[in-house]
């Protein structure tokens, strides 16, 4: 049965993958890395931590706090700086009024801002079509900015990049 669900994976990334731009279909493909754990059962913790790639400026401090609250959360993080975010948020679908300062790709899904681990966990657990979660601007109460405790949103956003609420903190 395992062995079924993971080629059943495999296959779904293959065909969201054959829908997207070539270096779209690249980002989608490298987020479910080897090590990843799609097919663990829901409920039960995973012994090995979930790969993600970050980008982000070299210079940003609050964006390297998100990754250090990252890997204290169970993920693996590949880190890769850029002076200049734009072509890469575009490149994934994020709208300018949904950006913030770093974009993520995990398990075939963006993550933009300072999103809580355990939205992310969520967003890779139920397995929903959508493009991915933003935290958009920078939330002072989230995880990594940690400057405020004014309550905020994070949303999931689709391809055409509508948004709906996907959870409040």
């Amino acid at each position: 049965m395992r062995v079924t669900r993971l080629l059943l994976l495999a296959a779904g990334i293959g065909i969201l993958a054959a829908f997207q731009p070539p270096s779209r279909r690249a980002a989608l493909k490298d987020s479910l890395a080897p090590g990843s754990r799609p097919d663990a059962p829901m409920g039960r913790s995973v012994a090995e931590p979930t790969p993600i790639t970050v980008y982000h400026s070299p210079s940003c401090g609050c964006c390297k706090e998100w990754i250090s609250y990252l890997q204290a959360n169970g993920f693996t993080v590949k880190s890769i700086e850029q002076e200049d975010l734009s072509d890469i948020k575009a490149e994934m679908g994020v709208s300018a009024r949904l950006r913030s300062c770093h974009t993520a790709l995990v398990g075939g899904y963006v993550i933009e801002g300072h999103v809580p681990a355990a939205d992310i966990r969520r967003l890779l657990r139920e397995k929903p079509k959508l493009t991915g979660l933003t935290a958009p601007g920078m939330p002072g109460a989230a995880p990594g900015m940690d400057t405020g405790k004014d309550p905020y949103e994070v949303l999931a956003f689709d391809a055409q990049g509508h948004s709906t609420v996907w959870a409040k903190h």
